[in-house]
């Protein structure tokens, strides 16, 4: 404003300046007044336009050209809002007159918000470039609705007055909307009463909000579109939750879906339809039932007492498929089905639409060696069984898969009679025997005494592995209780029947002394006999023990076949031949020191004359 109306005293002066040098001119006097009279020239010179090379202008003057300024022209240093008209507006700006020297542009990406902008419209406009390098005023609508957004947004937020917005973008977690040329937060959440999906569709266009929250000291505004109609939808809620009724039937709109079940809307209340109430059939997800913003007849199955959770129903709105299962449909009758669901104990078979049987897993195979439902059936799996059980009521049946072959164990006596030789595999040990498979269906136990007639065997895994093939012979047979005994060691005979007579007691052998123990010592006759000698049995003739490695004589003082227990001894070698020796000396000694009868008669003789007191 200073410089335009420095601008304007400058062009009056030079007004003067010309009209009083034309004036001048046209007098052209011959001797100039400075020739003519010095001293008054000096007097009356104007020194003020000699320095500033300009006339003097008079006061009132300047007054006048000042109250002109006023009232025609706008201050364009001031930061101050002003209010402009829209006099022109092309493709890409707005013209605006604000009473400057010139008008100001403004591009139209600022008006956004307001898409109905026209000529003639009233806006409010702060200067942003005062003339850019073509000399051109440069306005901004945006800064100016800034300076005057925050007293809107306030006066919004405490009245709780609708306002328009323009939704610039989406970020993280909701949009971006322009309201009153201040950047709000629209959470994702505050969009709609029901979950959004496409949150593109809401882009560039303008919507109504209501401020919910201002934060002064980070100057952060959240708005809320869903806040404008849940107004109206909690009126709509509780007339809805008022008249609800168990069993009633009622139309909805799938709001949402998720693995466990389905949020269907009635009308601004909220009901779950849980995965088993979807349908008679079992499912694994819902979205194979339902889609997302689909109308569907529910019915409602309960209620809390607020009547703020509704568990309501799909498959109730039909007959229940046991009760459409034809009557001709008995125990003992072969049905085909898919398996749908499978346990580690057994499968389920859905032998018609809603209508299951379980086969369990020991009703899946004849051997009693059960194993995983896995190893017979997968899901998806065509199969064929038998009826087993049936319950209508409790709508149950139960089927099996075994029974469609023959029981092996129908001819078990003369496939498998006690004392038949036949080879098999080791499926399994337990710490007291191995149990082998015959063929599908049979299985033997051979116990660890069984299994072998000379190594003692603490653990079944020492003799053999799953998997291996074992010759067996039956020892027992039960029919009814389905159990049969095996032995493998009675595949072979027995050694120690032949020991029983090499290693007699009283035998002597010869050994070296294999491994010193606690108490005693061990020998090993062979691969099957080792026989223990106790400490005191290992003393020699000289007094000294028998050494591990020491090869001696040994005599069996003990023999056990049941117990495969062996006894030796090097001492009763040497220690019998010194008992014979002294029961031979003394025996001789004996006998040399027999008395006679003439030595008898004499010893009488002596006394009886001792009693006679001779």
């Amino acid at each position: 404003m200073a410089e335009k109306a420095k601008q304007a005293e400058v062009e009056a002066t030079e007004a003067q300046t010309v009209e009083a040098t034309e004036t001048k001119t046209a007098e052209a006097p011959v001797v100039s007044e400075a020739q003519a009279n010095p001293e008054k020239f000096l007097k009356d010179f104007n020194w003020h336009n000699y320095q500033e090379g300009i006339d003097e202008v008079e006061d009132s003057q300047l007054k006048e050209f000042e109250k002109l300024v006023a009232e025609n022209f706008v201050d364009t240093l001031d930061d101050e809002v002003v209010e402009g008209e829209v006099i022109h507006i092309t493709d890409r700006d707005a013209i605006i007159d604000i009473n400057a020297k010139s008008e100001g542009v403004i591009s139209l990406n600022e008006f956004r918000y307001n898409p109905n902008l026209k000529v003639g419209d009233k806006v409010e406009v702060l200067i942003d470039v005062r003339e850019d390098a073509t000399g051109q005023l440069v306005l901004s609508h945006r800064k100016a609705r800034v300076i005057k957004a925050w007293d809107r947004v306030n006066a919004a937020h405490e009245s709780g007055e609708i306002v328009n917005g323009f939704v610039k973008c989406r970020t993280k977690g909701g949009m971006i909307v322009d309201v009153f040329g201040i950047e709000a937060f629209l959470p994702g959440s505050q969009i709609d009463v029901k979950p959004i999906r496409d949150y593109d569709q809401y882009v560039n266009k303008t919507m109504e909000f209501k401020v919910v929250k201002i934060n002064h000291e980070f100057k952060n505004v959240v708005v809320s579109h869903k806040a404008l109609i849940e107004a109206d939808i909690e009126e709509q809620k509780k007339e809805i939750i008022g008249q609800l009724e168990k069993g009633q039937v009622l139309e909805g709109v799938v709001k949402n879906i998720t693995s466990y079940g389905v949020f269907i809307d009635l009308g601004g209340v909220d009901g779950l339809i849980h995965i088993t109430d979807l349908s008679w059939s079992r499912i694994n997800h819902p979205n194979e039932i339902v889609e997302l913003d689909q109308k569907l007849n529910v019915v409602i199955l309960d209620f809390d007492e607020n009547k703020s959770r509704i568990q309501l129903g799909l498959k109730q709105l039909s007959k229940h498929p046991w009760d459409a299962l034809g009557e001709d449909v008995k125990v003992g009758d072969k049905v085909k089905g898919k398996v749908v669901v499978i346990a580690d104990y057994g499968a389920f078979i859905e032998v018609a639409d809603g209508v299951e049987g379980l086969i369990h897993v020991s009703e899946m195979s004849w051997s009693t060696h059960l194993r995983s439902a896995q190893d017979f059936v997968s899901v998806g799996d065509e199969v064929e069984a038998q009826i087993l059980t049936l319950d209508r009521e409790d709508r149950k049946m139960s089927l099996g898969i075994k029974q469609l072959t023959p029981d092996p164990w129908t001819d078990i006596t003369s496939k498998y009679p006690v004392g038949s030789k036949h080879t098999g595999t080791v499926r399994n040990f337990t710490n007291f025997g191995v149990f082998v498979e015959l063929e599908e269906g049979i299985d033997g136990l051979i116990y660890i005494s069984d299994l072998s007639w000379t190594k003692k065997i603490k653990h079944p895994s020492e003799f053999c592995n799953v998997g291996d093939k074992l010759d067996v012979v039956v020892l027992e047979l039960d029919v009814e209780g389905r159990k049969l005994s095996l032995g493998h060691k009675q595949t072979t005979e027995n050694p120690w029947d032949k020991y029983e007579e090499e290693f007699a007691v009283g035998t002597v052998h010869k050994a070296e002394l294999t491994e010193i123990v606690d108490k005693g010592a061990t020998i090993d006759f062979n691969e099957d006999i080792v026989a223990f000698v106790p400490s005191r049995h290992m003393e020699k003739e000289d007094g000294k023990k028998l050494k591990k490695g020491e090869e001696a004589e040994f005599k069996i003082i003990e023999f056990n076949k049941e117990f495969k227990r062996v006894v030796a001894s090097h001492t009763a070698i040497f220690r019998e031949e010194e008992a014979a020796n002294v029961k031979a000396a003394a025996k001789n000694a004996a006998a040399e020191a027999k008395p006679t009868l003439g030595d008898a008669n004499d010893t009488l003789q002596a006394l009886k004359d001792k009693m006679e007191g001779k």
